[in-house]
């Protein structure tokens, strides 16, 4: 069995790549990562993503960090964890951030690092979430959904 990649045989892009898989997995919208190597002195690859509530804001960096462990990836912190409003994780070459939709359009990350360079991200298309049953307007049912009336005698029952 091949080892897994890690922090020192992945490029900076990969990992992004891979992180952005690990929201994906999670739900995070509007997932973007871009190479910043010989932009920033921070990192190589930042991840942008949304969250569509401060708990799961704080469901994907706990996941990010989960997979990050089981992978050798190199975790040097985090900050905005407790107010979820923007979780920023740094993964020594790669930061990723977590945002609630209003603050990431107001800090507008993604315009700031706008000379980076887009990494490409291929990531599963989502199947359609399951119908909940109370979405359903009781007088729309199709024929299959129908009830058997156990007052009408011509029912199926």
């Amino acid at each position: 069995m091949p080892a897994k990649p890690t922090d020192a045989t992945l490029s900076p892009a990969h990992k992004a790549a891979r992180v952005a898989l690990w929201l994906h997995e999670k739900k995070a919208k509007d997932i973007k990562a871009v190479d910043v190597a010989g932009l920033s002195p921070i990192c190589d690859a930042m991840v942008m993503a949304s969250a569509a509530s401060v708990r799961q804001a704080q469901a994907l960096a706990d996941y990010v960090l989960g997979n990050c462990g089981d992978h050798g990836f190199s975790y040097l912190g985090m900050e905005g964890y407790n107010t979820g409003q923007w979780v920023l994780l740094d993964l020594n070459d790669v930061l990723v951030n977590i945002f609630q939709e209003d603050q990431r359009s107001f800090y507008n990350i993604e315009g700031l690092w706008s000379e980076g360079k887009p990494i490409p991200l291929t990531l599963p298309k989502r199947t359609k979430e399951p119908k909940s049953l109370l979405d359903d307007d009781p007088d729309e049912l199709d024929d299959e959904d129908d009830l058997d009336d156990p007052q009408d005698p011509t029912s199926a029952a």
